[in-house]
């Protein structure tokens, strides 16, 4: 399984987006369907030419469907995501949920890349990793998603040919990871059907997610979830004391009772308590 993982990865650094084959099982993706159908007929169409007037999308599918945390907190697309995103932050942290439907007629996507939300340096580091769950079988035809491979190399390239881009057909089940630097877009339905997808994404534990998750999933809601998706959806601090409440750690609001006033705890890195221990006992008589 590591042997798998890391030639998972190297393609993943090497061409900018990688395929699980058969991550999970069809049923899965299917009961996921069907929690998420009455959204699907009731979310209207979206405004603007980034979203696409003939798409609907929406997000929040945690409280959606109890399916949905199968495809957030999978264990191999969570060792992905560590493997891009921990070099630049302690921990990974849930950038959005979204459901897709991309009706027949439908235009391509303009080319974009995800990390674009972010105006910090690009190039340097990697700001999220993206996967995309089908949950009907993703063709070019429907309007698969098209990606630029080797795109994530040079983050100003914007104009590439179209011809240059590659849409890998998938089927539920399978997850298409794509890094946030790579250039993208969804592809336009030219069938007859409307092609249904999800996508999770994580990004770096320090930045402000595309989707805000502590908003979308209030304590009320993320008591009912396990420790490991609480912090995911960020309940959790990021050494050091970034995202506190009070100067502790947002999970205290999950408990059964929370007391009205709390006193401050140090959330340090290790190398960071370590240099503040030893400043403390230089100061000492």
């Amino acid at each position: 399984m590591r042997a798998a993982l890391d030639i998972a990865a190297g393609e993943l650094a090497q061409d900018g987006y990688y395929t699980l084959r058969r991550a999970l099982d069809p049923a899965v993706i299917s009961d996921l369907a069907a929690d998420l159908a009455p959204s699907f007929a009731a979310t209207p169409m979206c405004q603007g030419v980034f979203y696409g007037n003939r798409t609907r999308r929406f997000g929040a599918l945690l409280r959606r469907s109890c399916h949905a945390e199968a495809l957030v907190r999978h264990p191999d697309v969570i060792a992905l995501a560590e493997r891009m995103l921990l070099p630049w932050c302690e921990r990974i942290a849930l950038n959005l949920t979204q459901a897709i439907e991309i009706h027949p007629g439908a235009p391509a996507q303009f080319p974009h890349r995800d990390q674009d939300m972010w105006a910090g340096p690009k190039g340097s580091l990697e700001y999220l990793i993206n996967v995309m769950w089908p949950i009907d079988p993703f063709t070019e035809e429907n309007g698969g998603t098209r990606l630029w491979a080797g795109s994530h190399a040079d983050p100003d390239a914007a104009d590439l040919p179209e011809e240059l881009a590659v849409v890998p057909e998938i089927a539920p089940g399978d997850a298409l990871l794509f890094l946030g630097s790579t250039l993208h877009g969804g592809g336009g339905n030219r069938s007859t059907a409307p092609r249904r997808g999800v996508i999770v994404s994580y990004c770096l534990g320090w930045l402000k997610p595309f989707e805000l998750q502590w908003l979308v999933y209030p304590p009320a809601v993320a008591r009912g979830f396990s420790p490991e998706l609480a912090a995911l959806v960020g309940y959790a601090q990021h050494r050091p004391n970034l995202g506190n409440v009070e100067g502790q750690c947002p999970s205290v609001l999950l408990g059964d009772d929370v007391p009205e006033h709390l006193g401050a705890i140090d959330a340090l890195r290790p190398d960071q308590d370590a240099m503040a221990a030893s400043f403390l006992a230089g100061q000492q008589p």
